[in-house]
C-alpha cells in the first residue's frame, strides 16, 4: 500500500487469534503498524491515553479498532460504548471481530454502532480470506483517512 501509515488497534485476547490477525494484515501489506492489547482496559488506557499509554508517541490515533467482544477486565461492548459516545474517538471505525454470533450480541453492537460485525470462521483458510477482504475494504477502499487526526 502506498501513502500514509495504517494504525490498527487489535484487541484480542487469544494469543494465536492476534497472531493471525496481525501475520495476515501485514503479509497482504494492509497494516504498516498494528498496536496490540489483550484485554478492555488496556484499549481503553490506549485510546484515552491513561496509565501506560498515556505518551500519544506510544499510542497514536488508530485508523481503525479491530475489536473483540469477550475481553478480561472490561468487555468488548462496553469498549465500544465508551468510544461511539467520547467525541474525539467516535468517528474511528470499530470493527467487531468474535466468535460469538449470539443474536442478543450482534443487536447490541450495532446498536452501540459498531461499523462492523464479523465472526471469526473456524477454518483457518476463511480466517485468512476474511482478514484479506477486511483489511482491504476498511483501510485500502474505504476513505476515512481525513478524520484522522
Amino acid at each position: 500500500m502506498m501513502g500514509e501509515p495504517l494504525d490498527i488497534l487489535l484487541v484480542e485476547d487469544n494469543e494465536s487469534h492476534a497472531e493471525l490477525i496481525m501475520e495476515n494484515l501485514q503479509e497482504h501489506r494492509i497494516a504498516n503498524k498494528m498496536h496490540l492489547v489483550q484485554n478492555g482496559k488496556d484499549a481503553l488506557d490506549y485510546l484515552f491515553r491513561e496509565g501506560a499509554f498515556s505518551n500519544p508517541e506510544d499510542s497514536p490515533r488508530p485508523h481503525i479498532i479491530l475489536l473483540d467482544l469477550r475481553l478480561p477486565k472490561v468487555d468488548g461492548l462496553d469498549v465500544l460504548k465508551k468510544v461511539k459516545t467520547e467525541e474525539s474517538l467516535s468517528a474511528i471505525p470499530v470493527v467487531i471481530l468474535t466468535s460469538s454470533d449470539a443474536g442478543k450480541d450482534i443487536e447490541r453492537a450495532y446498536k452501540l454502532h459498531a461499523n462492523s460485525y464479523l465472526m471469526k470462521p473456524v477454518k483457518f483458510e476463511d480466517f485468512t480470506e476474511m482478514l484479506k477482504s477486511l483489511g482491504f475494504y476498511w483501510l485500502a477502499w474505504n476513505k476515512n483517512d481525513k478524520l484522522h487526526n
